[in-house]
């Protein structure tokens, strides 16, 4: 079968991979010159499972309000006329309650974890390496108060078997000890000794590598246009290098997804959250992170890739805008001078980039009722890195019509329709 992926970031090349592993005719297509050039070019760097939870929850709306009195708010919303925008945040909303946030945690969590897996495994069979280290991650808490919030996140990573411990300041020190002159500053932190770190863009364009060895084939600095389609079945894909056919075509464009099919009538909930990161070179190893930690006050990720460090966070609703904000730095680089000081921010490179989150959390794996030959693989927030593997290798056994190896049917675009 020929199978046409329109996209190439993390999650579309690790798409491509599965199939053509699994004997399919595979051509991507990408308008950048390159792979992982957009979301996955700098992204925080972590793939953490255990750290897979929706936005959406009980107290998001009051948390939100407070958020917008701060100028250290790790989220902002851009006023602006923008429908697409307040669809989603009502649907956001609308799964802001315990019974909602149950059953979205424990997709993302099935997803992520077996994904996991399968990173592991292809590490195994490929020998890829990307500045990665297995070490786990660290939950930081400042307040007693975000302590006891976490037990009721422990209380889930139990039902699911994902293995966590909870730290004190001075147990934090023996794992990161980094963080040894910022320990009272912290209350407690949740060690997930399961997680893992690494530079996405560099296993992307690897990966990408070994895919084009596999008979993979790249059309990079090509404009995807349109989708033609019949009433029941996408017949083909239109781009800048002309009309390109296949047996199949997976949208894994990102943010950029619901834009393609709209025009089909395709209602499909994925909006843009803008976030921000800077990556800066290692000057102090005895002050510098050792693998990833997670900062709860300001929401950011602080992660060790080789001989760089990549402070990764907030969320910013402001439609498709990719401008570089003065005033979103600023709360990376607290963070990072607080709880470690080993990189010289001075060097710091800062880059944006645009995740595409849905409503619930949960990405979009899986084929739709309305078009036959129309598969997405998007949505997956600010766990692309941490879900890809899994979601290529869901996505690659349902096209080929095996069995999936965990369940997948409550993945799709078709449960918005419910």
């Amino acid at each position: 079968m020929k199978v046409i992926v329109l996209g190439s970031g993390v999650i579309g090349v690790t798409t491509a991979w599965y199939l053509a592993r699994q004997g399919h005719e595979v051509e991507v297509i990408d308008r950048q010159p390159a792979a992982a050039m957009e979301t996955s070019f700098a992204n925080a760097g972590q793939v953490s499972p255990g750290y897979s939870a929706p936005w959406a929850g009980p107290g998001l709306p009051l948390q939100v309000l407070k958020w917008m009195c701060s100028t250290a708010s790790p989220m902002i919303i851009r006023p602006r006329i923008d429908f697409a925008m307040f669809g989603w945040m009502m649907q956001v909303l609308r799964n802001c309650n315990a019974h909602a946030y149950d059953i979205n945690k424990s997709r993302m969590l099935r997803v992520a974890t077996y994904s996991r897996d399968c990173l592991d495994a292809l590490r195994t069979e490929t020998g890829i390496t990307y500045d990665d280290r297995q070490r786990g991650l660290i939950q930081l808490f400042r307040t007693d108060r975000d302590v006891a919030k976490a037990h009721k996140d422990m209380q889930v990573l139990s039902q699911h078997g994902v293995e966590h411990e909870l730290l004190t300041p001075d147990q934090i020190a023996q794992y990161e000890p980094g963080l040894s002159g910022s320990r009272h500053l912290l209350r407690a932190g949740l060690r997930l000794p399961g997680d893992e770190s690494g530079d996405a863009h560099m296993f992307t364009q690897r990966l990408a590598q070994k895919a084009a060895e596999l008979g993979v084939t790249f059309r990079y600095e090509t404009t995807i246009q349109a989708l033609d389609a019949s009433a029941e079945e996408i017949l083909g894909v239109r781009t800048s290098a002309g009309r390109i056919t296949g047996d199949a075509y997976v949208v894994a464009l990102g943010s950029y997804a619901p834009r393609l099919v709209r025009p089909l009538g395709l209602k499909l909930p994925v909006y843009p959250v803008k976030g921000y990161s800077l990556t800066l070179p290692v000057t102090d190893e005895s002050r510098a992170p050792t693998s990833t930690v997670n900062d709860d006050r300001y929401k950011v990720a602080i992660t060790r890739l080789g001989d760089r460090i990549r402070i990764g966070g907030t969320a910013e609703l402001a439609g498709y805008n990719t401008r570089l904000s003065r005033d979103r730095r600023a709360g990376l680089e607290e963070s990072f001078t607080e709880l470690f000081g080993g990189g010289d921010l001075s060097q710091a490179v800062y880059w944006t980039g645009l995740r595409p989150n849905t409503p619930d959390g949960t990405p979009v794996i899986g084929g739709s009722k309305r078009f036959g030959r129309l598969w997405f693989n998007t949505g997956h927030g600010t766990l692309g890195w941490t879900m890809a593997c899994g979601s290529g290798k869901l996505l690659a056994d349902m096209i080929s019509q095996r069995p999936t190896e965990i369940p997948s049917l409550d993945l799709s675009i078709d449960r918005y329709a419910q």
